[in-house]
Formats: structure tokens, sequence, C-alpha cells
């Protein structure tokens, strides 16, 4: 009767929205009563956050602000048969064309039944869910190593089977290229759960620890356990990766899930929440969507545990509703991520670091990641010819427009335009600048010294602009750096060793990297994460599963040998022999027992 009533409630719904690309003309499909023509298409104004259009405005990161950060985007789901098509606006001969492109296989059909459940979830405020999760924790099901394995493997098949239809998810949110999809998404993600598989057998053993001889006979543990019932927020630039690999990390622990995708990135929402069900076992591991009041709801609940992908801003709503229940929070935060360009003698060398600053800035959702090279600190000598190489290297990198992600929406694009409005910062432009509202692009961009308290020199940029700051003297870097706030990461492509040991040393960040960047976030040796205001918590690799497990610690002991002088009456014999004890002055220890010495 349930579903039945939820499949009269979709059949009232005159209007849904769908995976809505992010561009000027946004698709509505119009659902439709008995005898109405299904799967109309017609364009609409840019959807907004009453649920038929789109969210609120977004700051440095791209994100909602603190206001709209969870506003309502769900979807009613479908009770008629609908046209698998949507509009995208692409480009011929310069001129933006609408183009029928499939519909991404994620829409294709949304089940009723299981989206009637998440309407029910969004009336009553997620106690139930949460419950039902709490108790299937409870039951131990998801500590069974052979139960994450299998969901471990479940993820390893969902990206294998549905490598095209993420494709085509990224493409129509984000307007990434496969091949930047299948870099930064599907391929370092498949990588990291495959090693989680191979690992999670040691990673999940309890490890020795030492016992002291006074002890003995003693054995002591580290064992660790999983949390309980998490929670994780991800964003929408990588909204794949974001999402899977902590989703692989708390599962690999041993835990039960709720993924809360990005609602600026429907498409790939809404192809998370229609495909882990099917690959991933849907009583321990739910998907929510939606914005502001959903996020809201969600965090009203007690979890073991909360990772959140974000703004600042947003991040410390999130602690302060954590601190409710006094949830443990992760913070994966932004940050102005700084490179650091030494003169390099070798014309190999030179061009080589241009390539990777290139790949780390445009290459990458088009500057739009937390681990993007924000701006460029050089020596003033050596500017000119930064410069130059970096111009030519981009005309042959981007001879495509696809070659590039499109910026998320009008609001972000109209934040990145508004840096360049200033005219003390457009004065300094020495490449690019160019703007198209129509297709959301904005053209790779170089900025030789705009003013320091400027705007687009105080807030993370999050886009294709790239300053470039002179400094007299390479090591006047290290300087600048130490007046900012610590950033995500710093990049330096240098050859002096001595300049590498002084940014390890007097700088701080949650990682450097030297002559590269962004590949740090693809190892799985190495942990993943900020300090300070770029955020706290860390994961990839072994450091996922540690996020999601508390390390508990157990001590075994004999009920053989036992010291009195650990309790009263006390005199000063006991005092001394705890001194010994204290000291690991095992010898001492065994005269004073003895009586030959005090």
């Amino acid at each position: 009767m349930v579903k039945d009533m939820h499949a009269a409630a979709v059949l009232k719904v005159s209007c849904q929205p769908l995976c809505r690309p992010n561009g000027p003309n946004r698709i509505r499909r119009a659902t439709t009563t008995t005898g109405a023509s299904p799967g109309a298409l017609y364009p609409t104004a840019p959807l907004m956050s009453d649920g038929c259009t789109s969210p609120g405005p977004a700051q440095p990161h791209g994100r909602p602000r603190a206001s709209t950060l969870f506003n309502t985007n769900s979807r009613a789901p479908a009770a008629t048969q609908r046209a698998g098509y949507y509009y995208a606006l692409q480009t011929s001969r310069g001129h933006p064309v609408p183009e029928k492109l499939p519909l991404p296989p994620a829409l294709e059909q949304r089940e009723l039944s299981a989206m009637g459940s998440v309407l029910e979830e969004v009336a009553l405020g997620f106690g139930g869910l949460a419950g039902d999760l709490r108790e299937v924790y409870e039951s131990g099901r998801t500590r069974d190593l052979e139960w994450r394995r299998s969901q471990l493997r479940g993820l390893v098949r969902l990206l294998e089977d549905k490598e095209e239809g993420i494709f085509d998810v990224l493409r129509a949110d984000l307007g990434k290229h496969r091949a930047e999809s299948f870099r930064d998404e599907v391929g370092v993600l498949k990588k990291s759960v495959v090693d989680k598989l191979q690992n999670l057998k040691k990673w999940a053993a309890p490890e020795k620890a030492h016992a002291p001889l006074v002890a003995f006979p003693a054995t002591a543990l580290v064992v660790p356990e999983p949390l309980g019932v998490v929670l994780i927020f991800s964003c929408w630039n990588l909204p794949i990766g974001l999402a899977l690999e902590p989703l692989s990390g708390a599962l690999a622990a041993g835990n039960a899930v709720v993924v809360k995708p990005s609602e600026l990135a429907p498409c790939t929402s809404a192809f998370l929440a229609a495909n882990i069900p099917k690959y991933l076992d849907p009583k321990a591991v739910k998907v929510v969507e939606g914005g502001a009041d959903v996020g809201d709801r969600l965090m009203e609940h007690r979890w073991d545990k909360v990772l959140f992908t974000g703004s600042s801003r947003v991040g410390r709503l999130i602690m302060t509703k954590a601190a409710k229940h006094l949830t443990p929070v992760a913070l994966e935060l932004g940050s102005k991520c700084p490179c650091i360009v030494d003169r390099l003698d070798s014309s190999r060398d030179s061009q080589v670091a241009v390539n990777r600053i290139i790949g780390a800035k445009w290459s990458t959702c088009s500057g739009q990641a937390c681990i993007a090279i924000d701006y460029v600190l050089v020596e003033e000598e050596f500017a000119p010819i930064l410069i130059e190489l970096l111009k030519s290297t981009l005309k042959r990198f981007f001879t495509k427009p696809e070659y590039m992600a499109r910026i998320l929406n009008e609001k972000h694009f109209n934040r990145l335009s508004s840096l360049l409005a200033d005219s003390r910062v457009s004065a300094s432009v020495v490449h690019g600048g160019h703007c198209n509202p129509k297709t959301l692009s904005i053209e790779p961009t170089l900025l030789l010294n705009p003013p320091l308290d400027s705007d687009i020199m105080t807030e993370e940029i999050f886009g294709p602009l790239l300053p470039i700051i002179t400094v007299k003297k390479i090591e006047d870097s290290i300087t600048f750096l130490k007046s900012k706030p610590k950033p995500l990461a710093i990049y330096a492509f240098t050859r002096n060793e001595k300049l590498k040991r002084r940014i390890i040393e007097e700088t701080s960040s949650g990682s450097v990297t030297f002559n590269d960047a962004i590949v740090q976030y693809g190892m799985d040796s190495i942990p993943f994460g900020g300090v300070g205001h770029s955020g706290f918590g860390q994961y990839h690799g072994k450091y996922s599963f540690e996020m999601f497990s508390h390390k508990k610690a157990v001590l075994k002991r004999s009920f053989l040998i036992e010291f009195l002088f650990r309790y009263p009456p006390w005199d000063e014999s006991k005092v001394g022999m705890l001194r010994h004890v204290y000291r690991f002055d095992y010898v001492s220890l065994f005269l004073a027992l003895i009586g030959l010495r005090r």
C-alpha cells in the first residue's frame, strides 16, 4: 500500500528536474499522468534550490554558502516511460549549438520503491535510517572479514562495469573528458580499492605491542575495530573519487555507511544512488541525495564519525552540529596551494616543470580542485621565461575546448569573472582572460603580480586563473608562505637540496611535493589531508582504513606473579621499588624484593 501511495504521489507531479547539465540551457523533463505524452523535453531557467532550481551561490571552493549547504534537490521517481536523452551545449565553429546526448544510464530508470523509501526518510528526519544501520552494525555482519572483502570486490566491479556510465555523468556534470575522468577518478580509485583488498588481512590483524618485563607474563596488542555507523559528505569536483575512496576505507574497516553526494553534481549523485545498492550490501550502505535540509537532518543524529569534504565555512557548521553528540569529525577543506618555481638551468627540466604545473592547474577539473596550484612564486629574473613556456605549452595541450572541464555553474562562473573585474587585477593579466558565459568556460589565464590584497590573492581561486608572484630571491618564498594560513599542499620545482630542506623544516602544510604536483593524491602509501585551516584527518590507502577504525589497546596478564608494592599501606621501601619499575631497573628491583637493597 505504501508503494501504491508513492506511485499516486508521483503521478501528481507535473514536472521534475533530471540530471541537469550545469550549463546555461538546463533541461527539465515533464512527467506525465495517464494519456499525456511521456518524455517531453524543454529548456528552463537555471534550476534553483526549491527542487526545480539550481543550488545556492558557490563559494571559493565552488561549494554553496552555509545557508544553502543542504538545499533539497531530491527528484520524484518517474512512473512512466521516458525518452533517454538530454540536450547539452556543444561548440561548432566557435558557436554553441544544442546536441542531443544519451541520458546517463543512472537516470534511465529510478526504482520507485527505493525512491519512495528516501522520500519517507526525508519526512521522518532519517531517524529510521540511522537506527536501521546501527542495528545492522550491532548484528556483527559488517565486522566479518569476508563481508568486507565482498564489498571491496563490489566496488571494483562497479568501476569496471559502469566505467562508461561514470564517464557520461562526469561529462554531464562537469564537462570532463573521458581521459581526465579515468586518470583522476576511475583509474586511481580502482587501484586504491585493489590495494585495500590485497592488504586488508594485514591491516585488520591485531598488532603486537611491547609489554614491560615487570608485567610478565603478559601480552599487549593493538586491535583495530570498526567505529560503527559513519557519514560521508562528498564534494562535486571529484564526485566519484571523493565519495568512493572514503567509502572503500569505511567498508574495509567494517563500518555501516551513509554517503551523501553533492547535489551540485546531480548526474553523479543519481548514478551513485542507482548503482551502489546493486553492487554493495544495501542494508549496510545507504546513499542519501539532497541539499541543505537533508544534510541538516542527517547531522541531527548520532554518528560514530563524519567525514566532510568542502569549504571551511560549511566545515564549521558540520563541527558545530557534531558537537551535540560528541561525534568525531574529519574535515578535508580547501586552501591556496602555492607552487615555488626555482630557476632551472636545464631547458628540459624547465619544460617538464611547466608540463606538470599546467597538469596540476588546468587539467584537473579546470583548476576546480582543492589540491590544484593556486598561485606561483618565482624569481623576478626567471618569471618572463616561465610565462613564455606556460603560454606555448598551453597552446599545445588544449587544442580542443573539450580537453578542459567547464566551470561548475553560473554562480561559480560569475564569482571567477568578478575576480578579473577588479581593474587592478585585470591590468595584471598577461595571457588569456576570456570568459564565455554561454559555455561556462574561462580561458587559461596568467596574471603577473596582481595586488596581494585583492580577492584573487586572499581567497581560494578554485578555477583556471593562475597568479604569478615574483620575489627577489627564491628563498624569500619561504617567508611569504609562513605569513599565510597552512595550505593543503605546497609544491616546489627545484634541484636545490638546501631549499628543499628549508621548505620541509620551516613551513607547515598537509603535504609537500617536489618537482611534481597533485600526484601525491593518487599514492596509497602516504596520507592525504590538511592541517590547520586546510582541515584535519588523513585518508587514502591504509590511512583510509585507519580513519574509520579505532585502535583498541588490549593487555592480557596472568595471575601468576603479584607485586604488593603497588598497593597501600605505603612506606618508603614501596616508593623505592616503584622508582626501580619506572626506570626499568629490574636488577635493582629484584635485589630490593629479596631484601639485598633498599
